[in-house]
């Protein structure tokens, strides 16, 4: 996971870390430092450069193959595979900041073998560990109600139903072309200025295969406990889903959940583990759009780590998506 494109507009354009410059003025880029979506290294880069110590984590091994071209020149870089969610693990220590950035990343989306992209016909993939279930086993196994409420729940597609019930009938599907074609046969043609038809679906099938919500929340709640007093936490996100759970945790953390009624009876609030450093979202100002029109849609988000201890205060509230009582392959 790097820079992450909401919607595949140019497939060719550079790969640029989103939001770099607003997350640099917002934290402050020293000591050691967490990268749990590492990608094409771009945010560690920029962190290295600023003079902190970087541990990068990510799931796909093929980043740290593609980094070895220049990740022996940075001494204070430790690449470590994994996923974000067990961050606080794989550093081994308590850290000074987490930056995560989520979604798909640009190479994985140039990758065609891969099978993220709509734009590039390939094998039905999308694993971004390169292992488990895939979106072939899922499109090509899954039942029409699950599909539905996958599209549905993950991607906010409105037409889910139709689209589930086009792939069943188009069994089997075992190509990104293929998918698209069947997608598009149930949908109006498509407005030039508006996303790919196929974007929701490849979206919400994506993040199913990944468990990238459940991920998300995981995530979140490692790095709460990876962070030292005063550490600081940079999110950006590019699905509407994402950026409300993101939210609503780091609200949570920070005990601004809201006033219960006058008539409940008081209740005794845990001391909050963050505090917010953006009261809203970042969004990209117009010099980044024009050069990185990726950070359309990216938000971001900061928080820094009090000296509460982290604790399980539950999932409850923080906007997850849940799927109606199905289960995965």
């Amino acid at each position: 996971m790097s820079a992450k494109v909401p919607r595949e507009t140019n497939p060719d354009a550079p790969h640029l870390p989103v939001l770099i410059d607003a997350i640099l003025d917002n934290v402050t880029p020293q000591g050691v430092w967490v990268d749990g979506t590492f990608g094409a290294g771009g945010y560690t880069k920029a962190f290295l450069d600023k003079g902190a110590k970087v541990i990068a984590i990510d799931r796909d091994p093929l980043v740290f193959e593609m980094a070895a071209t220049w990740a022996g020149g940075y001494p204070d870089l430790i690449l470590k595979r994994g996923t974000f969610s067990e961050l606080d693990t794989l550093a081994g220590e308590l850290v000074d900041g987490v930056v995560l950035d989520l979604g798909v990343s640009s190479m994985q989306l140039d990758q065609a073998e891969r099978g993220f992209s709509f734009l590039r016909d390939g094998p039905l993939d999308m694993r971004m560990g390169q292992d488990g279930l895939s979106a072939a086993d899922l499109v090509n196994e899954g039942s029409e109600a699950l599909l539905a409420d996958i599209l549905f729940q993950y991607g906010e597609e409105r037409a889910s139903r139709r689209i589930a019930k086009a792939i069943i009938a188009a069994r089997p599907i075992t190509t990104t072309a293929k998918l698209v074609e069947v997608i598009e046969s149930v949908l109006p043609k498509g407005n030039p200025s508006k996303s790919h038809p196929a974007t929701r679906s490849f979206q919400a099938i994506r993040i199913a295969v990944n468990d990238e919500f459940g991920q998300l929340i995981s995530g979140l709640e490692a790095a709460e406990r990876a962070l030292k007093p005063g550490g600081e936490l940079a999110v950006v996100t590019f699905h509407s889903l994402e950026d409300r759970i993101v939210k609503k945790y780091l609200q949570a953390r920070a005990g601004r959940t809201g006033g219960g009624s006058r008539h409940a009876p008081e209740q005794l609030a845990d001391a909050p583990t963050f505090e917010l450093i953006t009261r809203k979202a970042v969004t990209a100002d117009k010099d980044e759009l024009a050069r990185n029109p990726r950070s359309r849609s990216a938000k971001l988000r900061v928080g820094r780590r009090t000296d509460a201890p982290a604790a399980d205060k539950g999932r409850a509230g923080l906007g997850l998506p849940k799927l109606t009582g199905q289960e995965l392959l």
